[in-house]
């Protein structure tokens, strides 16, 4: 066997051959599972399979994940937190951001991965493969959490990307093209305004570079302040280093919760995502008069706040006249200055978050916000002092070759799936600019998420795991 670089257990695990159970040969009927390691071998594999009710015990017993020891690490994570459990709080570069990054690194080094950093803090953990020439295939996600949010969101990927390897070390596979574990830095925009900062970097964004050099948080700090305090970007203002080269990774597969009820409500077990919705950000300012609540008469008002309020009604309905149920717009930030009960708004800062599978669509929706800003100022007397759109960015679509091998996953795990779009943007957006791209949803309570209600039970998880392991096979051998 070894001239086909295949051991004995990782044929055990992927042929799901048990040593003790009869082989019906007169039976025989060509497995799926024998076909994959016969193509990625390039010779045939004269075993039979077994019948369907051994095949799916011992598929279970092979590529078992250790429940008990994840949902430990899971709640031990959750402890690195600025809030008190069940929320979770840990934003960039905070001493419990750095905490959690030392816990993942440990976990990385547990697991018998090697561990390196970028300037900026993602952190990759890699398992050499036999051929280690070639483009290796990455998995992983974020373990920042926005503030009072759950312990599931982006940890589940990271997290459950390191127990996937342990599931096939376990097993005795020897992966062709190295496997590599990503903990991303910086998903979520809380501290500096910037979602899927670290990914956005590795992806080449030049323009990102460029504006970090300016970024404060709200207590005037600086990007590269804050992430020196944390042990990154020493010597450095320059942070193209950051910057992935073309052909780094053969593909990247990140597993996540859905965020959404539809795995749930469906009993489903595995979402296979196939596109990620286009995400845009807009940062808008009136700036008003202002004056006293009492002596100012409502016909003498220039009131930034209301002209800000009428802003919001109308995001909402040039969202619902797409005419689109994918479209959606959300003002989740709205924020008066001086911001006292008895006195008239002079200044009014929103910001507009906006979404949609189809970019063209949502940029049409951007337009008609830009036009309704413009007159809500000259109707009101304020002035629109800011209309920024902070990023603009494309959707993404699923490699096929690795949708055809999450599918395989799901299938020869008896795992119920279907196919799904991201409305909920990902690191994964970003990394399909470098790599082909795949995402594994599993369900998570009623589509909870970015609250202390989120949850994913560990059989859901475990699910997940699984197809994500049996993928990352799939894709190193391929």
């Amino acid at each position: 066997m070894a001239a086909f670089r295949f051991s004995l257990p990782l044929l055990l695990s992927l042929l799901c051959i048990h040593p003790f159970t009869e082989i019906l040969v007169n039976s025989y009927e060509e497995d799926p599972t024998t076909k994959t390691m016969e193509d990625f071998s390039g010779y045939p594999i004269h075993e039979p399979p077994l019948p369907s009710n051994s095949l799916s015990v011992n598929k279970e017993s092979s590529l078992s994940v250790n429940k008990e020891s994840l949902q430990k690490q899971i709640d031990e994570l959750s402890t690195f937190s600025d809030s008190p459990a069940p929320s979770v709080t840990r934003i960039l570069y905070s001493e419990k951001d750095v905490m959690a990054r030392r816990f993942v690194k440990n976990l990385m080094g547990l697991s018998g991965l090697s561990v390196r950093e970028d300037a900026v803090g993602n952190i990759f953990g890699r398992w050499e493969g036999y051929e280690p020439e070639l483009a290796a295939v990455l998995s992983g996600s974020h373990v920042d959490a926005i503030p009072y949010s759950g312990k599931y969101d982006g940890v589940v990927g990271v997290l459950g990307a390191i127990e996937a390897i342990n599931v096939l070390k376990r097993s005795g596979f020897k992966p062709k093209k190295s496997l590599e574990v990503i903990m991303f830095t910086s998903e979520e925009p809380t501290r500096f305004g910037i979602s899927c900062l670290g990914s956005r970097l590795l992806a080449g964004s030049e323009a990102l570079v460029k504006a970090l050099k300016q970024t404060v948080d709200n207590h005037n700090i600086s990007f590269l302040d804050a992430a020196r305090s944390a042990g990154y970007a020493k010597d450095q203002e320059d942070l193209t280093s950051v910057f992935l080269e073309e052909d780094s990774y053969s593909a990247f597969v990140e597993l996540h919760i859905e965020q959404g009820p539809i795995l749930e409500e469906e009993s489903i077990s595995i979402g296979i995502v196939t596109a990620i919705a286009a995400p845009a950000s807009i940062k808008v300012e009136f700036k008003g008069n202002g004056g006293h609540a009492g002596a100012v008469l409502m016909p003498n008002r220039n009131d930034a706040g209301l002209a800000a309020a009428e802003l919001a009604l109308a995001v909402e309905k040039h969202v619902l006249d797409s005419g689109s149920i994918d479209t959606v717009g959300t003002v989740g930030i709205m924020e008066l200055h001086p911001g006292a009960i008895n006195s008239i708004p002079s200044k009014a800062h929103l910001q507009i978050d906006t979404r949609d599978i189809d970019e063209s669509r949502r940029n049409i929706v951007i337009d008609k916000i830009r036009q309704s800003a413009s007159t809500i100022s000259e109707n009101r007397g304020v002035q629109l002092s800011e209309f920024e759109i902070v990023n603009q960015d494309p959707p993404a679509l699923s490699e096929d070759s690795v949708i055809k091998a999450m599918e395989s996953a799901s299938k020869e795990l008896n795992l119920t799936h279907k196919k799904m779009i991201s409305r909920a943007y990902h690191d994964s957006l970003f990394m399909a600019r470098k790599s082909p791209m795949g995402m594994i949803f599993i369900p998570c309570y009623k589509g909870y998420s970015h609250k202390p209600e989120e949850y994913s039970s560990i059989e859901d998880i475990a699910n997940g795991v699984r197809v994500l392991a049996l993928t990352l096979a799939k894709l190193s051998l391929s």
